[in-house]
């Protein structure tokens, strides 16, 4: 009985142990598998060296329209969104003061001759002469003060963008009576990396391109390189103006702006062949050589169509896997296939 379960448990570590070796023998079978592999090689290319940022569109000029001091207006001559040209009369304020203000002048102004007639025959003094004409200096001052805010003049071409009151209402000094913009053309200015500061010229060609106008791309210029640049952020100021006939720029909008730094050299690999690793964010790709994967951790720069551009990893005529790389792990065998 005893021999019959002792050659019963020999029999059981056979089955298990030739189990075994079956379930090892699968498993290094596995592991040196040969994957079928598709490659493509790393090249070196010119490729535009472009930085894009974000910004808001500003009016070339803006002017707000009000009296030097509180008083009623008589009347608004234009209304939001009409165009108007420097010096076009655009508020009439009330014109009392300014009716008392040019009968003081006609006043001044005889007492002024009378004293001159008075100083020709010696009958007055130089200093009597000399009061009178500063006294008509300063009323003709006065009017002049009083006339440019009784009628209230555009001082640029633009468009009435706000308009805050309406005709009898006091002008209470807290908000223009009107707002006029200059948006033909527009400016925007952005923040661009010291990085980039003497690449950066006045004139330089600038694409500016608005999400809102379905994509549409416009042509600006750099007109302002402020001088200094900001220790917190490493940035500079860079103004850039656009022109805009058909006003289809409007102050305010989201604009995306393309700064073209000219061309460089740069290693490129198909975005194919470019893996993120699961869990930690880290980008690798597979190199093949001599019929075996390398793998390797890549630092990505900018994505240039179908490709990504590679900072460190990888050189030009590298050959990398760009399908079949879901069971590869380094140094898996392969065989390249079209």
């Amino acid at each position: 009985m005893k021999k019959i379960k002792v050659i019963g448990m020999l029999a059981f570590a056979l089955v298990v142990s030739f189990s075994s070796c079956q379930k090892a023998s699968k498993s290094t079978t596995l592991g040196t598998e040969t994957q079928n592999v598709n490659v493509e090689p790393v090249i070196e290319k010119d490729v535009e060296l472009t930085n894009e940022v974000t910004a808001t569109i500003q009016p070339d000029a803006k002017n707000s329209i009000a009296p030097a001091a509180p008083g009623r207006i008589r009347s608004i001559l234009v209304e939001v969104g009409q165009h108007v040209t420097k010096g076009q009369k655009l508020v009439q304020m009330d014109v009392a003061n300014l009716s008392n203000m040019e009968t003081q002048i006609e006043n001044q102004k005889r007492i002024s001759k009378r004293v001159q007639e008075l100083f020709n025959v010696g009958g007055a003094s130089q200093q009597e002469l000399d009061n009178a004409k500063m006294q008509l200096e300063v009323a003709q001052t006065n009017l002049k003060n009083m006339s440019e805010n009784t009628y209230l003049l555009s001082p640029i071409s633009g468009v009435v963008t706000a308009r805050n009151y309406d005709n009898g209402d006091m002008y209470s000094g807290q908000t223009p009576v009107l707002t006029v913009m200059n948006i033909n053309p527009v400016k925007v200015l952005v923040n661009v990396s010291e990085s980039n500061y003497s690449q950066v010229k006045i004139g330089m060609s600038i694409d500016v391109k608005f999400d809102v106008l379905n994509g549409q791309t416009f042509k600006g210029h750099v007109n302002l390189i402020y001088p200094t640049i900001d220790e917190r952020t490493r940035t500079f100021g860079v103004e850039i103006k656009l022109n805009n006939p058909n006003d289809k720029i409007r102050p305010g909008m989201f604009a995306r702006v393309t700064l073209n730094f000219g061309k460089v050299k740069r290693i490129l690999v198909p975005d194919k062949a470019v893996v993120k690793q699961a869990g930690s964010g880290a980008k690798f790709v597979f190199v093949y050589n001599a019929g075996k994967v390398q793998y390797k951790q890549v630092e990505i720069g900018r994505r240039i169509e179908s490709s990504y551009e590679i900072l460190s990893g990888v050189t030009a005529g590298d050959q990398v896997v760009v399908a079949g790389q879901a069971k590869l792990v380094d140094g898996s065998s392969v065989q390249i296939v079209k």
